[in-house]
């Protein structure tokens, strides 16, 4: 049970109350908790709603705490109290960050959300209940389910913490390719419990329910104490066979699963190179040497495998690769029996000592034919003998390796540097994970040499119709292993109505070629008329796969520019699609007071790791020079800098650099006008597909009405007006047809109409209003949102600095039709830059053709209304146009 590699998580702390009063216990009843799981085509959309009363005469504080999956984006979270909602805003994360910044700075409560587990990142929001008011939370997240030993799994981490009334964990799941098993187990249940749990399957479904009551729940008739303190499992497979694997089809976009069985597995070359320093001392080393002895057994007789030990020296167990022999089994488990740890930490010599060890091996062709070689590398610490530049070793290692080999990192407790990992195992074709210093930490080290241990594809290429598919994901991979799964998803031209398919790849014995074709009409059929299916699944499940797959290549990008253009997209899906990442971050307004501000970020694993940020320098500049900093962030930038004049030293600002390079170092710099603009532009957006900005002015008439958008096709059209300056926008009417809902936005506030009924919506108050799918959602002296599915989603950011005005900007471009027109709708199809042959020297300039027409534009930087902050600013591509 503890070997098992979770392949999904759902981990459900429910609620914490929290009461200054003891007496007061269970003041807070959680009358209602309900977890609603739907898995389809392994894509899991789980929605939580809890539901609470206070019982007391006085006001008490609820805390709603979930822990939830690493690799699952929250897209969504709103609380009710009295019937008023008060939603979530997902922000970039600069700004929301600020906004959260700038409550603390006032003195106003803020909780920061950003606490990770081994596996869970946990959310977490407080609330102030009045006495006998109602409370309800909702929070949705969406995960894809990642197939690891044959299997997926669903972990629900039940902890009501009391008797809950109507509790209920409710899961359908639905693989059109057949469910081959299904099981469910837990860690609290008995008899009772078990009656409350029913499950029905059938060839493609299965619905499983647990609905105990409140004496099911019960610890003894006596106690008012409760059983559900543990793990509810859920594990499941697809049925498949050695073919080209299932394409699915959904409202344009495809989604191909591809996992072979019964292959022959290849032979591996492993060399385990082990960190032996001081750090490694005590129970690290020995969970270590308990964690060989144990992967050494599991070595195959055809494998051919070596030991590495390092500290400020490095140690051959053997100066070659020998068989996995039963002789050499043994004889590797008394070197490792004899391992201890002492001394410095010299990284780049074991590794390349490693690769030098692998080259020698080959050309002496000892090692097989068709065979697989990889180092696992594990380390705890920093290197601190030799080579001590991370950069050096990550380009040193790449030069060596060649991608010949395959590196795996796994960095040890939190001192180690893990991004450092993370970029060295990525640019050579591996993966790195993070070992828990608990006591199953042996166990996370063998579970990990599992999911490596069987290799059966290789070299693995899957091609689609070059001219026929559009913005797809990763289709080429290294390296395939028994018991995985290969996703590949993308978008259909709609004129395609066959999608073939085939898949070249290497095996042990002999070199393959799979063929499919799917049927485009046949497909979609699949998943029409099934109730409980969210009609555009496999489109976000294809933003979900392209964001995770834009952040590790910006890792790994070589070049400053591809990591930013990969970012910047990252961004913008996870804005569009409204997902949780690591780009963007979710800013939860209290409603006890307008100004109380939580922020749920999405961690990265190297957040976990302790900070070596110890102060300030005071040979540099001494800490009072920093009172009244400025913040901001640099485009695509995770640092974080303060700004400041300093008129006795008589320069001109100041920048304090967090990077992890140089935490402590003071610069001075020469600020710009164009840093640090002022000028907001009137409008601001990205070309379709593209990662250019444009900041884009209007001369028109003062108080003029002006045909932004129109587009008939998608039943969606914008005007506005400038004010008497001309500065800026004051007004913006918009008509959604179906249903037909229109709002007048103004500085005072919207006015929504529908159905011959107005209903005001003030900016001095969040609020929030569903239409037939169309969502209107205001946030309190920030923004208006119009959203509905498959459609754009128009947002306009209410700007307080310098002089109120208006910014309007959309957030999913690429729904525009092309008989999209209007002063901005013109832009949204057949819009491109070129580069401008007659620029004059030193300028950045361009042309940006529209339908033909050229404008030149010239790089600019603006202030970014879209950030809701009074520093941000972008560069963009300005220009300037007359109605």
């Amino acid at each position: 049970m503890e070997e098992r590699a979770f392949v999904a998580l759902l981990v459900i702390s429910s609620l914490i109350v929290l009461a200054e009063n003891t007496d007061h216990k269970n003041a807070i009843e959680i009358y209602s908790l309900h977890v609603e799981s739907t898995v389809t085509s392994r894509f899991a959309h789980t929605v939580i709603t809890s539901r609470l009363v206070n019982k007391v005469n006085e006001s008490q504080e609820a805390v709603f705490e979930v822990e939830l999956p690493k690799t699952a984006f929250i897209t969504n979270f709103s609380m009710s109290i009295d019937g008023e909602t008060y939603p979530g805003t997902i922000k970039e994360k600069a700004s929301a960050q600020e906004q959260y910044d700038i409550a603390v700075s006032h003195g106003q409560s803020a909780g920061l959300v950003k606490t990770t587990g081994r596996k869970l990142e946990q959310f977490h929001v407080s609330v102030n209940v009045a006495s006998d008011s109602k409370v309800t939370f909702e929070l949705i997240y969406e995960e894809l389910l990642k197939r690891q030993l044959g299997r997926y799994e669903l972990l629900f981490k039940v902890r009501p913490k009391q008797l809950v009334k109507h509790f209920q964990i409710d899961v359908h799941i639905f693989e059109p390719q057949g469910i081959n098993f299904l099981e469910t187990d837990s860690t609290f249940m008995t008899n009772e419990l078990t009656e409350a749990l029913t499950k029905v399957q059938n060839e493609t479904k299965a619905h499983i329910l647990f609905k105990p009551t409140i004496v099911q729940q019960k610890k003894s008739p006596e106690l008012e104490e409760t059983l559900l303190d543990g793990d509810f499992i859920i594990r499941y497979d697809v049925k498949r066979s050695v073919s080209a694997g299932d394409i699915q089809i959904v409202n344009g976009y495809f989604v191909h699963y591809f996992a072979p069985n019964e292959m022959p597995t290849f032979p591996k070359n492993v060399i385990f190179v082990v960190d032996q320093s001081g750090s490694m001392s005590g129970r690290k080393i020995e969970q270590t040497r308990d964690a060989l002895l144990k992967i050494l057994e599991d070595l195959r007789p055809e494998d051919h495998f070596s030991l590495i030990t390092f500290n400020s020296l490095v140690t051959e167990w053997k100066n070659t690769l020998l068989q996995a022999t039963g002789q050499n089994v043994e004889s590797a488990k008394r070197y490792v029996k004899t391992v201890m740890a002492r001394g410095g930490t010299d990284i780049n010599n074991a590794l390349l000592t490693a690769a030098n060890t692998l080259d020698k091996a080959n050309y002496a062709e000892i090692l097989q034919a068709h065979s697989i070689s990889m180092i696992i590398l594990l380390t705890d610490g920093q290197p601190t003998v030799g080579v001590q530049d991370v950069e050096i070793i990550q380009q040193n290692i790449q030069k060596a390796i060649k991608g010949k080999y395959v590196l795996y990192c796994l960095g040890f407790g939190f001192d180690v540097s893990y991004k450092f990992l993370e970029k060295m195992a990525l640019d050579n074709g591996g993966i790195a994970r993070r070992i828990y210093e608990d006591s199953d930490s042996d166990l996370q080290l063998q579970s990990f040499y599992q999911e490596v241990a069987t290799p059966i594809l290789k070299d693995i290429e899957i091609q689609y119709p070059e001219n026929s598919i559009l913005e797809l994901t990763q289709n080429s991979f290294k390296l395939f292993f028994d018991g995985s799964e290969i996703v590949v998803a993308g978008r259909i031209d709609n004129e395609l109505d066959v999608l073939p398919v085939e898949i070249q790849a290497q095996s042990h014995t002999s070199n393959l070629i799979f063929k499919e074709e799917a049927n485009v009409r046949e497909k979609e059929k699949v998943f029409q008329h099934q109730k409980y299916i969210f009609g555009n699944f496999i489109e976000r499940l294809w933003a979900y796969l392209t964001i995770q797959q834009l952040l590790e290549k910006s890792i790994s990008a070589q070049e400053e520019q591809q990591k930013n253009m990969q970012v910047a997209r990252a961004l913008e899906l996870s804005m569009k699609y409204s997902f949780v990442t690591p780009l963007t971050s979710m800013v939860v307004t209290k409603p006890d007071d307008q100004q109380k501000l939580q922020l749920a970020n999405k961690p990265a694993e190297s957040d976990n790791e302790k900070s070596r940020f110890t102060g300030f320098s005071g040979n540099k500049l001494s800490k009072s020079h920093i009172t009244k900093a400025l913040s901001f962030r640099r485009p695509h930038d995770e640092s974080m800098y303060y700004i400041q004049r300093v008129p006795k030293t008589g320069q001109r600002a100041i920048l304090l650099d967090m990077t992890e390079q140089s935490p402590d170092i003071f610069r001075t710099v020469q600020t710009t006008p164009q840093l640090l603009t002022n000028e907001y532009p009137h409008f601001l957006f990205q070309l379709p597909r593209q990662n250019d900005v444009i900041c884009l002015n209007i001369d028109g008439q003062p108080q003029a009405y002006i045909n932004l958008i129109s587009d008939r096709a998608k039943g969606i059209s914008v005007t506005g007006k400038l004010g008497r300056n001309r500065n800026h926008f004051v007004l913006f009417e918009i008509t959604n047809l179906d249903p037909h809902v229109q709002l007048h936005v103004s500085k005072e506030g919207t006015v929504l109409s529908y159905g011959g009924h107005t209903t005001k919506l003030p900016w001095k108050k969040s609020a929030s209003s569903t239409i037939q799918g169309l969502k209107i959602a205001v946030e309190k002296e920030r923004s208006l949102t119009m959203s509905a599915s498959d459609n754009i989603t128009i947002k306009i950011a209410f700007v307080k600095s310098p002089n109120r005005f208006l910014g309007l900007y959309f957030m999913d471009t690429d729904h525009f039709s092309d008989k999209a027109s209007g002063l901005l709708g013109q832009f949204y199809f057949d819009t491109h830059l070129e580069s401008n042959p007659g620029a004059s020297q030193g300028e950045d300039e361009r042309v940006l053709s529209v339908h033909g027409q050229k404008h030149r534009v010239t790089r600019k930087y603006k202030k970014d209304y879209r950030l809701e902050s009074a520093t941000g600013t972008i560069s963009c591509w300005s220009l300037y146009i007359t109605p």
